[in-house]
């Protein structure tokens, strides 16, 4: 009998052992899951509380946010990374996609102004004094072909170098005549230097001389002719008034070809080189797109717009295109293979540009990745990403937010996106 209630008494301390073992482990996992939910603010990471209620800090209400059980708080803390429900997921729209190789271009946008081309102007001047006998152009806009008649211009300097030409090529043949060698030597020089100074100071052309010894007939006046093809755009002259030497009379520009200076950032001057085709559209002329080419880079930026000029040619043979028009001008950069992510899932923070990448089930770490190119829809990735990873093209800031409640010791939201600071002993040794 003693030893049944020995029995008894050891099987009713192992019961209540083994019940109170159980209710221990019972109120661990009510504890656990209970520390689980927690309620923080999501404009303010750093605000806390394990019962609902409103942030001290802007008012709004606070969240219910279940911590993730993926993996353990260091590990993801080693890794950056960031872990979502599958119902955040949801809720935020994330989508992922894989990086690729994409065929890239690039579009450069500029304004610019219409300009004449340079090489194809001449101003046509008064070479000597004297006065507008006639005008044969008399307006501005006219267009005139090269060597059609411009003006007549009378001068007493003409009619007397014209006289002493024509007495020197008399005593010429009259040295000649008498087989005089050494008068005929002078007289040689003294022609050559009256018909220099026809040519040269009066402008008269070769055919004009032949045809004064010919007739050795005295003109009071010479007429100018057009040096180009092209539109009168400057007339400054009328018939009658009285010149100086070297005075402005007419400026004529060949529309046929045009200059375009447009102006391009210095981010994408790199892009830039000479050969490079060029499309521009005018408000005169809608739906038209004229085409050109880059001829020049200015070597120099404007420091106040970040600037340089490029200049472009263009074909005008209709003169639709008129000098001091605005375009609008578009530069095709080469189209390239190259890794490619949406243009959506890239996250500058300012200091860094990161991506979030895919590397588990619902959850995501950051990266950091250098830019190259951009189109309408894509970036050129040159460092930082794989080809066949999968990257949020949408959702990434809403993970980016939830990178900062996973790891509220930061003060910073931002702190997975930040360089690591280099330790102080190693700051020195490179210095």
């Amino acid at each position: 009998m003693k030893s049944l209630k020995i029995v008894l008494f050891f099987l009713a301390v192992f019961l209540a052992a083994g019940c109170s073992s159980k209710s221990q482990e019972e109120t661990k996992a009510a504890a656990k899951e209970t520390a689980k939910e927690i309620y923080t603010c999501p404009m303010h990471p750093s605000v806390v509380s394990d019962k609902p209620g409103a942030c001290p800090v802007c008012g709004m209400a606070l969240v219910r946010k279940t911590a993730a059980t993926e993996m353990k708080k260091d590990e993801m803390q080693s890794l950056q990374a960031v872990s979502l429900s599958p119902s955040q997921r949801v809720l935020a729209n994330i989508s992922v996609e894989e990086v690729m190789r994409r065929s890239m271009s690039k579009t450069i946008e500029a304004v610019g102004v219409i300009d004449v081309a340079e090489p194809l102007q001449a101003s046509v001047s008064a070479r000597f004094r004297g006065r507008i006998e006639k005008l044969h152009v008399d307006y501005t806009g006219e267009r005139v072909k090269q060597g059609q008649q411009l003006f007549d211009l009378y001068s007493p300097d003409l009619i007397s170098a014209q006289q002493d030409f024509l007495i020197a090529a008399t005593a010429l043949d009259n040295a000649r005549k008498t087989g005089n060698s050494t008068s005929e030597e002078v007289q040689e020089r003294l022609l050559a230097a009256s018909r220099e100074r026809l040519s040269v100071h009066f402008g008269m052309r070769d055919a004009q001389i032949a045809e004064l010894v010919r007739s050795q007939h005295i003109k009071n006046a010479l007429t100018f002719l057009s040096p180009i093809r092209g539109t009168i755009v400057q007339k400054q002259v009328q018939e009658g008034q009285y010149v100086d030497e070297g005075m402005l009379l007419y400026q004529v520009v060949d529309l046929s070809k045009l200059w375009i200076y447009v102006d391009v950032y210095e981010k994408d001057l790199r892009f830039i080189h000479v050969g490079q085709e060029v499309h521009i559209t005018n408000q005169a002329f809608p739906g038209r797109t004229f085409h050109g080419k880059v001829t020049f880079v200015d070597p120099v930026v404007n420091s106040e717009t970040r600037t340089a000029r490029v200049r472009t040619e263009f074909d005008n043979p209709d003169g639709s295109l008129k000098p001091n028009m605005f375009v609008s001008a578009r530069i095709e950069v080469s189209k390239r293979e190259a890794l490619a992510v949406p243009i959506s899932a890239v996250l500058s923070t300012g200091k860094r540009t990161v991506v979030w990448v895919e590397v588990g089930q619902n959850m995501f770490e950051p990266r950091d990745i250098r830019l190259g190119i951009s189109s309408d829809s894509h970036y050129e990735i040159l460092k930082g990403l794989n080809e066949g990873e999968r990257v949020a093209t949408t959702g990434g800031f809403l993970i980016d937010s939830e990178s900062a409640l996973q790891q509220p010791s930061s003060a910073d939201p931002h702190a997975g996106h930040s360089a690591p600071a280099k330790p102080k002993e190693e700051k020195e040794h490179r210095h």
